[in-house]
């Protein structure tokens, strides 16, 4: 029964967030123009002299992220937030729908588009010769935690937000930042050395250092780190959420 509502719940979201049509910009076509410029410009180019990888397949990781950072960061919030001000989640709060629930089916929502990202994207680098030199189970798992930590910062945020304005803002305080210095936009390594330590504050910097380390295949050491940053995001976050849910 809980399952049939999760996918009908599913259904009718997924309907309204493609007429918005946000996330369509944000999370498909910006993630594979950033593939294609940097394809045109850097192409095969080693990431630096005597590299074994180019610049785009050390940039994969990066660039992955970017639907899960729109999505997570910045789309959940608002969406949750917005149901809240229109009296939506109250509406909810008599029926059998639980705080779990409600946020399970937002958070597939924002999985389908970062899914279907991750896929362009790849094809999108495939196209200019880039390729993952590391696993890919391993990639995708990785991916997976990112995704559950990066949803969940979103959720904790749209969660516990009075209105959709104060949502917008505290979204945006995290959206724009990690956008701008984790990496999915610049790129880490050309960061200067001051800078690299105020993006490794930011979660995002550390699940692309994770995804980045198992694109190009590099040892599991200099993965427990990161990994161990995104999991404690995610439990702390995800608890926050559903302890301190607002109905209305």
């Amino acid at each position: 029964m809980a399952v049939n509502k999760f996918f009908i719940m599913l259904k009718t979201e997924l309907k309204l967030s493609f007429r918005g049509m946000d996330m369509i910009i944000f999370a498909l076509c910006m993630p594979v123009g950033v593939a294609a410029l940097l394809g045109i410009i850097y192409g095969g180019r080693p990431a630096f002299p005597g590299a074994e990888y180019s610049f785009l397949e050390q940039s994969f990781g990066a660039v992955s992220t970017i639907a899960v950072c729109a999505g997570g960061v910045m789309g959940l919030p608002l969406v949750i937030s917005d149901y809240r001000q229109k009296k939506i989640l109250k509406r909810y709060q008599v029926t059998p729908t639980s705080p779990v629930l409600l946020l399970a089916v937002q958070a597939a929502v924002y999985a389908v588009y970062s899914l279907v990202s991750l896929i362009l994207v790849t094809l999108a680098f495939a196209l200019f010769g880039a390729r993952l030199r590391g696993s890919w189970p391993l990639f995708l798992a990785f991916y997976l935690q990112v995704m559950i930590s990066m949803f969940s910062i979103g959720i904790m945020v749209g969660g516990i937000a009075r209105d959709a304005k104060t949502a917008g803002i505290a979204a945006s305080l995290l959206y724009f930042p990690m956008l701008i210095l984790s990496g999915t936009t610049l790129p880490y390594e050309v960061m200067p050395p001051a800078l690299q330590k105020a993006a490794d504050l930011l979660p995002l910097t550390q699940g692309i250092k994770l995804l980045k380390a198992a694109a190009l295949g590099r040892p599991v050491e200099m993965m427990w780190m990161p990994l161990g940053v995104m999991v404690v995001f995610a439990v702390c976050s995800s608890g926050i959420a559903v302890r301190f849910f607002k109905w209305e």
